[in-house]
């Protein structure tokens, strides 16, 4: 490369955080993103994405990075029917603690509401448009190029072709998720194992999506309890085009099927049956979509003694997280803002740049892992390693907190900056909610859904 030139860089895999790579590096280099699937027109589905069918939410941390790195995305999607909606006003929410969260409207968050569907598309659009970014579909890399020392490209082969082709990169960034072949790649360069730590609370989800009974309806969470074994939750997502999304959750032995026939009892049979009692006469607009494959999963990339030059791996190939916490869109934008900023100074192109890079890339994902295997793990049979002392002094720390914002705004509101991933968790030791853990109003727990009796005959009529 000389310097005269600009850097070349490629991307493996166009899903969200490959697209929102390739935004954070395309100032600094000429970007070519490199995708298995052929990517569609618009909103629609694909195969590469199967948990698309399922609810999503982007955390308020998520939508500060997504308009750092596209100024303007979220207003577009507001336009195309997404929704910016108030945490806990435009929400009704019970903690896997079973407490109701009153609906205190004085937090500053908003979390982007809309189907996965929309939201590629919509940012897949904005993304694509940068003459500076190469799209090259139907095509799979196999392998790197390059040695221990340094990658210098890549190995991929065009769908329906035995033939390689060799594409050269003065960076290799690896995007392609919870199916990343990063640590195979680094072993056939030499390298050592990638260590890695699995945490499965056995989670199973079903979707179906329904007409929306009710304009404006707030979304509805019943979520988990890993002290009940089986354990079930779901929630109500009110997304563009008049619809719902409903999305139900049950651990082993509790599963939900693809029944659908059988989708509204087991909502019924939540902790709570206000899931079920809002969609007993909603009109169902498709049937019932499974996955099973919600382990939390992370690999250390950055414990490895030595890492290659010109590569680095983010998002969910990093650490790919139970989708109930909905933080994998809220990392993999976080980690292109990292990404964004250390390529300004090029210094991901020189000596030592990737392995820096890799570390600080791991930050937003090790903070979004530690949240949610923090709950996971008590699940049983989630790992074979009992919780630490620690853990368990850090989960009934949380809980209390939990509770402190269920009845307190100040506590809620600390909560939620950790839980968005918009402060460590370290924030919850914070004067505003170890104030409030204290001191704080003791307003007795609610005793059921927080929904206003508009808002149920809206759905549910008179009776």
């Amino acid at each position: 490369m000389s310097e005269a030139s600009r850097p070349t860089a490629v991307v493996i895999g166009a899903g969200m955080s490959g697209l929102l790579a390739a935004a954070a590096l395309v100032d600094h280099a000429d970007v070519t993103l490199i995708e298995r699937d052929t990517l569609p027109a618009g909103p629609e589905p694909r195969r590469g994405v199967p948990q698309a069918r399922h609810a999503h939410m982007v955390w308020t941390g998520g939508v500060t990075a997504l308009d750092t790195l596209l100024p303007g995305l979220t207003e577009e999607l507001v336009a195309r029917g997404a929704r910016l909606a108030h945490i806990m006003g435009d929400m009704v929410s019970r903690a896997p603690s079973e407490v109701w969260f009153r609906r205190f409207t004085s937090t500053p968050h908003r979390n982007l509401v809309c189907s996965r569907d929309l939201l590629d598309a919509v940012t897949r659009e904005r993304v694509l448009a940068d003459p500076r970014i190469t799209l090259r579909q139907s095509a799979t890399v196999v392998r790197l190029a390059g040695d221990a020392a340094r990658v210098t490209g890549v190995y991929l082969r065009a769908s329906g072709s035995d033939t390689e082709e060799y594409l050269a990169a003065d960076l290799v960034l690896d995007a392609s998720g919870r199916g990343s072949r990063a640590p195979h790649w680094l072993e056939r360069l030499g390298l050592p194992a990638v260590p890695e730590r699995r945490v499965d609370a056995g989670v199973v989800y079903a979707t179906r999506v329904f007409r929306a009974p009710a304009p404006g309806f707030p979304l509805v969470n019943v979520q988990a309890n890993p002290a009940v074994a089986p354990s079930r939750g779901g929630i109500i997502l009110p997304v563009e085009g008049d619809r719902w999304i409903v999305t139900l959750s049950g651990t082993r032995g509790g599963e939900p099927t693809g029944d659908p026939d059988a989708f509204t009892d087991f909502a019924l049979g939540l902790g709570d049956p206000v899931i079920g009692e809002l969609i007993r006469d909603a009109k169902p607009l498709t049937g019932v979509a499974i996955t099973r494959g919600t382990a939390n999963r992370r690999r250390f990339f950055e414990e490895l003694g030595c890492w290659p030059g010109g590569f680095v791996v983010v998002g969910d190939a990093v650490g790919g997280f139970n989708p109930v916490y909905g933080h994998g869109i809220t990392v993999a934008a976080q980690c292109a803002v990292v990404l964004r900023d250390y390529a300004a100074g090029r210094g991901v192109f020189g000596p030592g740049g990737a392995r820096r890079l890799q570390r600080l890339v791991t930050v937003p994902v090790a903070a979004a892992w530690d949240l949610a295997i923090g709950q996971d793990i008590f699940y049983p049979g989630a790992t074979d390693r009992r919780p630490t002392c620690v853990e368990r002094v850090l989960a009934v720390f949380v809980d209390r907190a939990v509770a402190a914002g269920a009845r307190d705004p100040r506590a809620l509101g600390v909560l939620l900056d950790v839980m968005s991933l918009s402060r460590p968790a370290a924030w919850l030791l914070s004067p505003g909610m170890l104030l409030a853990m204290l001191f704080g109003r003791r307003r007795p727990f609610l005793a059921g859904a927080p929904l206003t009796a508009e808002e149920w005959e809206a759905v549910v009529g008179e009776g």
